[in-house]
């Protein structure tokens, strides 16, 4: 579904990715960890196509998607979900998930009706406050419409940076709870998370980045892989 090979990006002068290789199948959840710094944000960025400064490939479906303008890659099926969450201010909770709907074109006014239900289905919460200003939610409430609108543009790769940083554990459950729930309807997603232990329940690989590499890669149900990976990020 998703293939980079030897990609390399910059920010001005830095050389921040030197020669990325990845892939995600369909159905999948790959974990992306390592220290902070070591170019993982990065790697979701160039994917959605909001850092220009990239060489080698990104292959999404059989299709080069590198150098596309952002808002492209994301009507092909990428949505990115950052982790700064990017709620936009002035607008309720629904106006929020209204905006996710521009991400498809030339749906019916029903299906976007049936895209905006199943996101309530999902998260409750966002149900009990859609008139309420999405800036005004809980940190992990927000998380959620960011995740939720990413949803209703009915994409089927999701890049999901730290969902929960900063959560309380009631919360962090929900998150994993629905994460789970979306690979087991399919939808493929690479992982960015720092809390690596809840974040391995749900990952099928592992890669552990290190100065803009990944250095290590693995099945994420091996309790050898894992172990491996934890002390290839340990500080």
């Amino acid at each position: 579904m998703l293939e980079l090979r030897d990609l390399h990006s910059h920010y001005g002068f830095s050389h921040i990715l030197q020669g990325v290789n990845l892939t995600l199948r369909p159905g999948e959840c790959v974990g992306l960890f390592g220290r902070n710094g070591v170019g993982k944000t990065t790697t979701m960025r160039a994917i959605a196509g909001w850092i220009k400064q990239i060489s080698g490939t990104i292959t999404y479906n059989g299709q080069e998607i590198g150098g596309l303008a952002s808002n492209a890659i994301c009507r092909l099926g990428i949505g990115f979900v950052p982790e700064d969450r990017r709620i936009f201010p002035g607008l309720t909770v629904e106006e929020n998930l209204k905006l996710g709907l521009m991400q498809t074109a030339g749906r019916s006014g029903g299906q976007k009706a049936a895209a905006m239900e199943r996101a309530y289905d999902l998260f409750p919460r966002l149900k009990q406050r859609y008139r309420q200003m999405g800036t005004t939610l809980s940190g992990g409430e927000q998380q959620m419409l960011a995740i939720a609108r990413v949803l209703v543009g009915d994409q089927k790769m999701l890049l999901i940076d730290e969902p929960t940083e900063g959560l309380a554990p009631q919360i962090v459950d929900e998150i994993f709870a629905i994460m789970r729930k979306l690979k087991t309807e399919g939808h493929a997603i690479l992982l960015v998370e720092q809390n690596v232990k809840r974040a391995l329940e749900i990952t099928d690989r592992i890669c552990a980045m290190e100065r803009g590499r990944i250095i290590l890669e693995g099945d994420g149900h091996s309790q050898a892989d894992r172990d491996a990976l934890m002390k290839a990020i340990a500080v």
